[in-house]
């Protein structure tokens, strides 16, 4: 869309999170004046960088797909350089030896052709997931009458060990809702943009940085560099004031933090935890992502592979555990040990960990569910942005960011 350059208005965004700070960009970019504020001295919001008994850690163990469009075309806007997330071909691999592998063909050929050769998994079920991504081909990905992952699988055969080690681990890894709840529409759309999109489309990119240096602080940079202001730690109680003094408004904060800013409804929200440990530095897994099949721990990154040796990471192992489960009932310390006596299962020699760490996000995301209402995004000159905007796609970065984008369209507009 293109729009006109007005340097004379000026637009403030609430909250430095993906979604604020894609607004912002975005605004930036056209010769608009930007002031951004932000509760917390650190960018990033709901994926950032945090400090824990002095350590500086990941608040959170995020991945991307090459289907995230919107995010990546704004991190090379904002220059942040390409070996800052590593690219691998969509692989699968298990601690208990099972793989998966998507084939250099163009799309789909490439997830077909990894299906059919697939030998770990019979042939019946290996035919019956192509028949499954042939059907949601050519019905356009839309599922009629809704319902949740489970429904879809169970109808398409789809509950053997395909959907054990393909299915519902992307389910849960995408929607962060179990398969039982979450929706399979927006499942189905994941489906479409990734292993049905592009050949680069599936692939796995993995940060090789922290979550705020992966987009939020070069973000700041670039609208500082544009003449917009940044205010870190300055918390927003009053939205009346910035409406009457700023020509336009994007808030772009977490819903929990909605309701302390305006009329907001009662959401359902979906955990993420995050297990660091600690392990001496000559320790690394077989593959920088590992997927568990069974247990607390759904996938184990090795950080010390990924991060850049500067980081200080080598020996530190990220366990992710999605949605809600036994484990939100668990201490820190039952939870640490259960994800070691996990990872030493697969690596027998492992020695016990340095220190461990479980950051524990209550709140990641809301649930993923069918029949999410749409919310309001636009009251006069004040517009929402937020990964839970947006109901055609998983609460992920991209969602964040593709509803920043929007609202910051939508402000121009208004700005006019």
């Amino acid at each position: 869309m293109a729009l006109p350059s007005n340097p004379s208005r000026h637009i403030a965004i609430v909250g430095a999170g993906y979604a604020g700070m894609a607004a912002a960009v975005t605004l930036a970019e056209k010769g608009t004046r930007v002031t951004v504020l932000e509760s917390a001295p650190t960018p990033g919001g709901r994926a950032r960088r945090v400090t824990t008994s002095g350590r500086e850690l990941d608040n959170g163990q995020h991945i991307l797909i090459g289907a995230y469009t919107e995010l990546l075309r704004l991190m090379a806007l904002v220059r942040v350089p390409e070996d800052a997330v590593l690219r691998l071909p969509l692989e699968l691999r298990y601690a208990d030896g099972f793989s998966f592998r998507s084939l250099w063909l163009p799309a789909p050929l490439g997830l077909l052709a990894g299906l059919l050769f697939n030998l770990k998994l019979p042939f019946s079920e290996r035919w019956g997931a192509i028949r499954f991504m042939m059907f949601l081909q050519r019905n356009a990905f839309q599922i009629k009458g809704g319902g949740s992952v489970a429904d879809l699988l169970r109808r398409h055969g789809q509950n053997g060990a395909i959907g054990h080690y393909l299915w519902r681990p992307l389910c849960v890894s995408a929607l962060n809702t179990p398969v039982e709840r979450a929706s399979a529409q927006v499942f189905a759309n994941v489906l479409r943009d990734s292993l049905a999109g592009t050949r680069e489309a599936s692939d796995l990119l993995l940060p090789r940085v922290d979550l705020s240096k992966l987009f939020p602080e070069p973000a700041c940079d670039y609208v500082s560099s544009k003449g917009g202001e940044i205010r870190l730690n300055s918390p927003v109680k009053d939205l009346k004031e910035l409406e009457a003094d700023f020509d336009a408004v994007i808030v772009a904060v977490g819903p929990h933090q909605l309701k302390t800013l305006m009329p907001a409804p009662a959401f359902e929200y979906q955990p993420i935890y995050t297990c660091y440990l600690q392990y001496p530095e000559n320790v690394q897994l077989r593959f920088p992502m590992l997927g568990f099949s069974a247990g607390l721990v759904q996938w184990a990154f090795d950080r010390g592979r990924l991060m850049s040796d500067t980081q200080g990471e080598r020996g530190r192992i990220a366990c992710v555990i999605s949605a809600q489960g036994d484990h939100q009932q668990m201490t820190q310390e039952e939870i640490a040990a259960t994800c070691h006596r996990e990872l030493k299962a697969a690596r027998p020699q492992l020695p016990d960990p340095v220190w461990t760490q479980v950051i524990a996000e209550k709140r990641a995301t809301v649930a993923c569910v069918p029949g999410v209402e749409s919310l309001e995004l636009k009251r006069n000159n004040l517009f929402l942005a937020g990964d839970y905007t947006y109901p055609d796609y998983p609460p992920t970065l991209e969602a964040a960011v593709r509803s920043g984008v929007r609202a910051a369209y939508g402000a121009l507009e208004t700005a006019r």
